[in-house]
């Protein structure tokens, strides 16, 4: 593949600038005349979406973050201050609220998308790893932000979550009124909250750029799994898949805009609309629709430890991906096999969400355990096994052969 050859700019002032900080010049090389292979298609744009949802958090959050007021007497009232007074203060939040499930949403896909199209593996293991880095931040931010409103579900979710870690033998109890920053939940908790919702953004914005970067580095993947064997493979990315992305990124707007105008609350709970209370307990604690395959994994056993581990496992699970899958055929389009144990996976996690809505009793809690045996099974059994009996079917021996048959 031919070395980058930076353009002359015509103009003389971004000459000038360039010259002195080639930020121009590294646009060009990365969003105009970057080679992506010719057969990238629609999953490839969910990483983008996911960016751009990025962008709606960061830029409301901020806007949010100027009249919210982290006080236990003065939270809940802020936000219906936000709602009712602000000006479009109710268009700010219902894009923060429901912009969470969407950033969730193309997040989850993309990784699904990567686990079915082995994007983990080499050489872009430290490309996963980064992105997997981002989901654990994600998680932990949105749920510091579900508590921020403080309403009544607000504060029982912060209380019995947090309270898993007084599970770890030693450190739990200091470590949970470290988090708490008092011996419950109260204003020094809001405090910490606050700070940490307003903090790990910018820490995901940061390993995004990364991610970025390292996907640039390593070159993107591709539907059939293949390398990159000369330029018939790529075209530049400006105009192709711009105008894809751009297309793409209409239809999601659509999408969210649906949920932003005309159902702003499907998502969320209705006990939230009622300010916190020590003393009234939700008769069902229940975690926003993106922490529910994992909190049905946390009920799946009977100690509460157990049950933290287990929650952690499946998400650090992820990290291990590299390793648990050896087949050296990347895309599960060439994995016959791999293609019906995948789909089940898939299966697997959305009926984990559906029961972690579910209430703690039988034949529920029967249901979770059958379910995330499951889930751990498929790392730890059906891959391995997989990588020593499955027979790939073969490959095509470049990407542009394919589309180049069809003409």
């Amino acid at each position: 593949m031919s070395t980058y050859t930076p353009p002359q700019w015509n103009n003389k002032y971004v000459s000038w600038f360039d010259k002195r900080l080639p930020a121009i010049t590294l646009m060009h090389k990365h969003l105009i005349v970057y080679p992506t292979p010719r057969n990238i298609n629609y999953w490839w744009c969910f990483g983008v979406a996911s960016a751009m949802a990025l962008v709606i958090m960061l830029l409301t959050g901020i806007f949010l973050a100027m009249y919210y007021v982290a006080d236990t007497r003065l939270a809940f009232d802020s936000v219906e201050r936000i709602m009712r007074d602000v000006n479009y203060g109710w268009l700010l939040r219902y894009l923060h609220m429901n912009g969470a499930s969407l950033f969730f949403i193309l997040v989850y896909i993309h990784m699904f998308r990567g686990l079915y199209f082995g994007s983990f593996k080499a050489p872009r293991e430290v490309l996963w790893w980064i992105g997997v880095t981002i989901l654990f931040l994600m998680i932990m931010t949105a749920f510091m932000g579900y508590v921020l409103p403080w309403g009544n579900m607000s504060f029982w979710g912060a209380t019995v979550i947090t309270s898993l870690a007084t599970a770890i033998p030693g450190i739990g109890q200091p470590l949970v009124e470290w988090i708490w920053g008092a011996h419950s939940v109260d204003q020094p908790t809001l405090n910490r909250f606050f700070a940490w919702h307003y903090l790990f953004p910018i820490i995901i914005a940061a390993l995004a750029f990364v991610h970025m970067w390292a996907l640039h580095e390593v070159k993107s993947g591709n539907p059939l799994g293949i390398d990159i064997k000369g330029p018939r493979d790529t075209i530049p990315f400006h105009p192709y898949h711009t105008v894809k992305d751009l297309y793409f990124l209409t239809i999601v707007l659509i999408f969210f805009s649906y949920f932003v105008f005309f159902s702003p609350n499907f998502f969320a709970e209705a006990d939230n609309y009622v300010p916190a209370n020590p003393l009234l307990t939700p008769p069902h604690i229940v975690p926003e629709w993106y922490f529910l395959p994992f909190y049905a994994i946390l009920r799946a056993v009977d100690s509460k430890l157990g049950g933290v581990l287990l929650m952690l496992a499946s998400i650090l699970v992820l990290y291990i991906m590299p390793y648990l899958d050896r087949s050296p055929v990347r895309s599960g389009s060439f994995r016959p096999l791999f293609r019906w144990a995948f789909w089940i996976f898939v299966a697997d996690c959305l009926f984990l969400g559906w029961l972690g809505a579910q209430l703690a009793e039988e034949p529920y809690i029967t249901l979770i355990r059958i379910a995330t045996v499951i889930y751990f099974a498929y790392f730890f059994v059906v891959l391995p096994l997989l990588n020593k009996y499955e027979k790939p079917d073969p490959l095509p021996d470049s990407i542009s052969e394919p589309v180049t048959s069809r003409a």
